[in-house]
């Protein structure tokens, strides 16, 4: 069994080959006992008819032709054998010829009783022994019982089935005239159609010979069973290995899922999504698009970090990309890179909304961006944080190459061209907690912000002449001066108030101290 077990296991596709195999061998196998029993049926029939006829031949020979003689009158007697010349009566020779072929069982095979019984027996004769059955079959026949033959349970054993039919003995015309006026009669006054008695017919069957006779029914069920066994075996060993497999998948799925976790927050989320969707290929590759490009960086950060711990550093500017990561990522902005303290991003690849609405979507998030930092200010500052982040920010649109660069080993998803290099110009001359973008995406977003027109300039690295427009800044703005709770102290913000106001003040204060 372990052979063809590993016989399965190396060709499963054997199962499929086997169990087809076995539904089609059911119908056979069931035909061919359905043969063999029909063939026993007839057999046995063939033998009971054979067994009777020998029996009446002989009972005929022996008990008739051999008592007639031409010496002595032929009489019909219940005694004939005292009476010379005499032959039994019907009556008589059904109860002898019963007996000549219940005797004849045991050497022919032939398991079929008959019996010739009646309540009202001759003198001489043994009483006959009626079961229940048969009493309450005879009351039932002389009450007029419909049909003219019963079927009974007989007495059989846990290993032969038996069956009994009896039928009634009706009366005739020539046997109530010898009945009534036979001086032995037990009873005088029948009637023609009277029940005389029964005739009953025992047929057994033992149980082992037809169960034998289902021989290719249970070669195909221990056949069947010894597949099921094997097929049963094979299927815990499939199940044990696919449950050790689905453990191994399950852990190798969850550190999977812990590794692309991990890279996820290497990539934008559209990056991330296109690669793991199959949109795209880790291969190098560009196309060219036209993009919004967004930069943007903290105003005077050198002299930040010079009042700051390097801890209170990392842990402001990682709040401050974390901030400005979660607006971009509510624009559908896919973020190229943190350069220091700047940001890289974009609009319009791997998804796109079109020229205009990618333009529209990042001048939203750079408003965003400004108006959260303002708030963020008030915070900074209530930590301690004496110069809180400002930044700068510049948006173009245009061409640009877009995708992998780098080699087979090592890329990285990212843009070049002048355009973004127009972005990172436009953002060095905003000022801080300003916007400052190109006309090409001034003309996109003129219904949705208020800019103003600056002097048109030319940048390095860029051929033609460039007017940028530059977006107000708004409350995001520092304060131009700022008081402590208590009234005590006041810092003024010089770099917020026009020459001429500073001027004045700083006049002002050098004439006081």
């Amino acid at each position: 069994m372990k052979r063809i077990s590993q016989v399965l296991l190396r060709y499963p596709r054997l199962i499929p080959i086997l169990m087809t195999i076995a539904i089609l061998a059911l119908p056979l196998a069931v035909w061919r006992d359905v043969m063999a029993i029909t063939d026993q049926s007839i057999r046995r029939q063939t033998t009971a008819l054979d067994s009777v006829m020998s029996n009446l031949r002989g009972y005929y020979s022996d008990n008739v032709i051999s008592r007639l003689s031409a010496d002595n009158p032929t009489v019909a007697s219940h005694d004939y054998h005292a009476i010379d010349g005499a032959i039994p009566i019907p009556a008589t020779l059904a109860i002898e010829l019963g007996e000549l072929i219940n005797a004849d069982q045991g050497t022919r095979g032939f398991n079929v009783e008959y019996r010739f019984i009646s309540d009202f027996p001759f003198p001489g004769r043994e009483p006959n022994e009626l079961t229940a059955g048969e009493n309450r079959a005879l009351s039932e026949f002389r009450n007029g019982h419909p049909e003219n033959r019963m079927f009974l349970k007989a007495d059989d054993s846990p290993w032969d089935h038996a069956v009994s039919m009896v039928t009634p003995v009706i009366m005739q015309d020539s046997c109530v005239a010898c009945h009534n006026s036979h001086p032995d009669s037990p009873k005088t006054d029948w009637q023609e159609g009277d029940v005389r008695g029964l005739q009953s017919f025992t047929v057994r069957q033992p149980i082992f010979s037809n169960l034998m006779t289902f021989k290719y029914l249970i070669l195909y069920m221990i056949a069947a069973g010894t597949f099921g066994i094997l097929f049963s075996r094979h299927q815990l060993r499939v199940a044990s290995k696919l449950k050790t497999q689905s453990a191994e998948l399950a852990e190798n799925n969850d550190f999977l899922a812990g590794i692309s976790m991990k890279i996820s927050r290497y990539l934008s989320p559209q990056v991330y999504k296109s690669i793991f969707s199959g949109e795209k290929d880790a291969s190098i590759s560009t196309e060219r698009k036209k993009l919004t490009v967004f930069f943007s960086d903290i105003k005077d950060f050198t002299q930040t970090t010079e009042s700051l711990q390097p801890e209170e550093l990392t842990e402001l500017l990682n709040s401050y990309f974390t901030e400005m990561s979660l607006i971009a990522e509510k624009h559908g902005a896919t973020i190229d890179k943190f350069i220091g303290d700047a940001i890289v991003a974009f609009f319009g690849d791997p998804e796109t909304k079109g020229t205009a609405e990618d333009a529209r979507a990042c001048v939203r998030m750079a408003l965003e961006m400004q108006e959260r930092l303002g708030e963020l200010a008030g915070e900074w500052r209530a930590k301690g944080i004496e110069h809180p982040f400002r930044a700068r920010i510049g948006i173009n649109t245009g061409y640009c190459n877009v995708g992998n660069f780098g080699s087979e080993l090592r890329m990285d998803y990212t843009i070049i061209g002048a355009e973004a290099n127009l972005a990172a110009r436009l953002e060095a001359s905003a000022e801080p907690g300003g916007i400052v973008m190109s006309y090409e995406t001034y003309a996109h977003v003129r219904d949705i912000v208020e800019a103003r027109q600056l002097p048109p300039e030319r940048f390095k690295g860029i051929a033609r002449e460039v007017i940028p427009y530059a977006v107000e800044p708004g409350r995001n703005r520092a304060p131009l001066s700022e008081t402590t709770a208590d009234g005590r102290s006041m810092t003024v913000h010089l770099d917020q108030l026009d020459d001429e106001t500073r001027g004045k003040l700083e006049k002002l204060l050098k004439d006081r101290l």
